[in-house]
């Protein structure tokens, strides 16, 4: 018997540890399995990522991309388009945006791409290049999704996206997973679990666009500033990448390797921020930061720089702290008030925990994706019968 859920095709670039990733992750798993089916498209590859999806009757395709433009996949991707039949393909960033032709061509009904976040040369608002790619697509797809109110004005403004075809939403952070200690939180092989430290952590790839070179000369300033904070601030820099190497040659230089902790990539992140007193995002370029939402349900006061969507999601000296981004001095000033006023660091901290209860439920994100879902097939069920 044919199943009559609709199938959902999520289109990205590779699936593996990301906030982009995690958030399809949620959606899957919290959207009530009596409504979509759902495939997930690697145009590179999926990796053992894949087992945080609860749901057992997904479909995963990895089409081992080279580098370059993936025209030449554009057959196998309208060949398996044409075989699954999804009601909707959903390409998510720039990387995966080309594949709206080949579900185009296959006659997909809906085909959607959203805007998670920028990174590389695709930064400014006004590159030349990268608007002219995304118009060049934009007559094959049928409507935009942007996670954050600037690269919802990106899109109108730069991609000159209609705003009856463009709609905003926020991620939602999972708060069965992230949740506040209720008492001091050892971490797992972490060498700082003194409850007399504090902790300043982060949690991310090791890539340029996350700039954590920032947040460790940040740190070494504001031990150099404030020598009495050697005594009980520590540094906790957690993921993998291709510059941490680069980042732990950093700290060495700096003379700081006794107080960081660089244990690579863990999938004990809950934990983590539990054990934490403070998170900090350095970031030149962001959209909706997951990592940022699960650091607030985490009870954690924020440092973030004021980029992308990070200023829709901290309200500045009430859930943390916004920063100029590579504002070294600015950070470590940061870092400084928060470690001598612990009590207005967890005031902050309860102020985010509030926030994301109220504004950045899972509940509220799977919501507003299916409302959205059904809108646009019952729109195009409506065209159809026309």
């Amino acid at each position: 018997m044919t199943d009559p859920r609709p199938l959902v095709a999520h289109v990205i670039y590779r699936f593996d540890t990301g906030g982009l990733e995690n958030g399809i992750v949620n959606l899957i798993n919290h959207m009530p399995a009596d409504r979509y089916r759902h495939a997930v498209i690697a145009l590179t590859e999926v990796t053992d990522f894949r087992n945080r999806v609860l749901r057992s009757n997904v479909e995963y395709v990895s089409l081992n991309k080279g580098s370059g433009h993936a025209v030449y996949l554009y057959p196998k991707l309208y060949q398996l388009f044409k075989t699954i039949r999804p009601t909707i393909v959903h390409t998510r960033n720039l990387a995966a945006l080309e594949a709206c032709v080949p579900a185009w061509a296959a006659g997909v009904p809906i085909r959607i791409h959203s805007e998670h976040g920028r990174e590389g040369a695709d930064l400014s608002d006004t590159n030349i290049k990268y608007r002219s790619l995304r118009k060049i697509y934009r007559p094959f797809v049928t409507y935009y999704l942007a996670l954050s109110r600037d690269l919802e004005n990106y899109l109108h403004r730069y991609i000159a996206i209609p705003r009856n075809q463009l709609t905003q939403i926020y991620n939602g952070v999972d708060t069965q997973r992230f949740f506040p200690a209720a008492s001091h939180s050892s971490i797992a092989e972490c060498p700082f679990n003194d409850s007399n430290l504090w902790l300043v952590g982060t949690v991310g790839r090791f890539h340029a666009v996350k700039d954590q070179a920032t947040l460790v000369r940040a740190f070494a300033l504001a031990l150099s500033q404030t020598p009495m904070l050697k005594k009980k601030l520590r540094l906790i820099l957690v993921g993998d990448g291709p510059l941490w190497h680069e980042v732990l040659a950093l700290v060495g230089e700096l003379k700081i390797g006794d107080l960081a902790w660089m244990p690579g990539e863990r999938t004990d992140i809950p934990e983590i921020l539990r054990g934490l007193n403070c998170f900090v995002l350095p970031s030149i370029s962001e959209g909706i930061s997951n990592t940022i939402l699960e650091a607030m349900a985490s009870g954690l006061p924020v440092i973030a720089t004021n980029v992308g969507g990070n200023p829709e999601l901290i309200e500045d000296q009430k859930t943390g702290v916004l920063t100029n981004a590579k504002g070294i001095e600015e950070m470590a000033s940061a870092i400084t008030n928060l470690a001598l006023s612990p009590n207005n660091a967890k005031q902050m901290g309860f102020n985010g925990k509030k926030l994301v209860s109220e504004k950045f439920s899972i509940d509220s994100m799977v919501r507003s994706y299916c409302q959205l879902y059904d809108r646009l097939i019952v729109t195009r069920t409506h065209i159809q019968s026309n």
